[in-house]
């Protein structure tokens, strides 16, 4: 009998039930809520009578649509307003657990969840946002789901779902100067297209990945749902344990040893067979940037957008729809271009390492004047050590201002828009039209690529000041 992946292993130990050539009743150990997709599912509930089954399994936070400055205040915009009163108001009838603006566990749910040890190996997570694939970073099952599969969930704490195929991703070497985790995720969905991992989950391995920190690896899987996965995930190893070692909700004592004698069998047998395996090479990526509207259309920095004359026919409508959304030209270098925002931010690129990183590269230099830049701490932690580790001062010596945290510019869902027309370099995770505000033109990058364009007014390769 063949040797199974990491997923099996974590898929299979939580299947309750296997309906006959359907989907698996799948348990959920972990639930995370926040105020966007959650009220219509509580109505839901509401409607049948039902309690939810497990209230100390779910975890709710408000994120999405909070503002990010005076947090102190009550929420200007109604809308919000009414979303986050309402999560608070379901969270107390329903005995759930919620941190809200102000607690200082607050944040993006996918940046609180590894933060405080929410998350660990081996578990089944879900929450109904596209980006669960983040927590995939610790071995663990994580992926979105939608506002009836959340209802599900909260009246049986399972899901039913038909098992993914299998897909794996190598890349060992080391990586060279100035490519960081992001430049690894933009690379791989170049290649493969946005679409390119539909019905998979794609398992990470080789020296490229296990060499990453555990932030970096959580951009890593972050990002999977941008090649059409249903999530990533990398084996947990000396690098998690240290992590999540002495972690709020992370096990203690004789219950962490247990924990991590089981965590070190979540590890794919070597006579595992994906159905698709894929391999690169860490001489072949660099710092990458994205020039047109899904995140596969991207390139090397120092590259050159395609010229569609060199697409098949079918990509072609696309392709131009896109550049022109963009108003950028076929076969021109992104180079030089001149931009109008910057953004650091969002479950892609809000932690801790993200803020040292930019605030490394800005230290001593200056904001140039034509960008307007926004820095958002991913959680009330991220921000308490960003002050305590003097990068708020940094960011300030140098023009920068430090914002609160949230999903902000990432989604255009609170008051943090870009103008339509203008051009952002954004450290989060999607460049759809319209995806950062109305008619607004992102460009997808890593953080130190951001504090390139953020103190020259355009598009930079950061090793020039490597």
């Amino acid at each position: 009998m063949a040797g199974k992946t990491l997923f099996d292993k974590v898929w299979d130990s939580h299947v309750v039930e296997q309906i006959e050539n359907g989907p698996s009743v799948l348990y959920i150990d972990r639930h995370l809520v926040h105020e966007v997709t959650s009220p219509v599912a509580f109505g839901g509930l509401e409607k049948r009578g039902l309690k939810v089954f497990r209230p100390q399994n779910t975890v709710a936070t408000a994120d999405h649509n909070v503002p990010t400055v005076d947090q102190h205040l009550p929420i200007k915009d109604l809308l919000s307003r009414s979303q986050v009163d309402k999560l608070t108001q379901n969270c107390n009838k329903h005995g759930i657990t919620l941190y809200g603006l102000n607690h200082p566990y607050q944040g993006i749910v996918h940046v609180i969840g590894p933060e405080t040890g929410l998350t660990q190996p081996g578990m089944t997570i879900v929450c109904g946002d596209s980006h669960t694939a983040t927590h995939g970073a610790f071995g663990s099952v994580a992926f979105g789901i939608g506002t009836s599969e959340v209802e599900m969930v909260l009246a049986t704490q399972c899901i039913m779902q038909p098992k993914p195929k299998k897909m794996r991703i190598t890349i060992d070497g080391e990586l060279k100067k100035g490519v960081t985790a992001k430049d690894i995720i933009l690379y791989i969905i170049s290649k493969i297209s946005a679409s390119g991992g539909t019905g998979y989950f794609i398992e990470y391995a080789g020296s490229a990945f296990r060499n990453l920190t555990m932030e970096g690896r959580m951009t890593v899987c972050n990002m999977s749902i941008e090649c059409g996965s249903r999530g990533g995930l990398i084996a947990p190893d000396e690098v998690t344990f240290e992590y999540l070692k002495g972690k709020d909700f992370a096990p203690k004592g004789e219950a962490w040893d247990k924990a991590v004698n089981y965590w070190k069998t979540l590890k794919t047998d070597h006579d595992a067979v994906f159905d698709l395996e894929l391999k690169y090479d860490t001489a072949d990526i660099e710092p990458m940037i994205t020039y047109g509207t899904n995140p596969g259309m991207g390139i090397k920095i120092t590259g050159k957008v395609p010229v569609g004359t060199s697409l098949p026919e079918n990509e072609k409508p696309s392709f131009y729809k896109s550049l022109s959304y963009m108003g950028i030209e076929e076969g021109s270098a992104m180079l030089g271009k001149q931009v109008d925002y910057v953004f650091v931010g969002s479950c892609t690129n809000g932690r801790i390492e993200d803020l040292r990183e930019f605030a490394r590269f800005i230290k001593g230099k200056k904001k140039a004047d034509n960008i307007t830049a926004w820095i958002v701490p991913g959680s009330k932690q991220v921000e308490k050590q960003a002050i305590e580790e003097g990068i708020m001062k940094v960011l300030e010596d140098a023009g920068f201002k430090m914002r609160q945290p949230g999903c902000s510019a990432c989604l255009a869902m609170n008051d943090d828009k870009i103008p339509e027309g203008k051009y952002a370099v954004s450290t989060t995770n999607r460049n759809f039209e319209g995806r950062q505000g109305p008619g607004a033109r992102t460009f997808l990058a890593s953080p130190i690529t951001a504090a390139a364009a953020a103190i020259t007014g355009k598009i930079t390769d950061p090793r020039d000041f490597l």
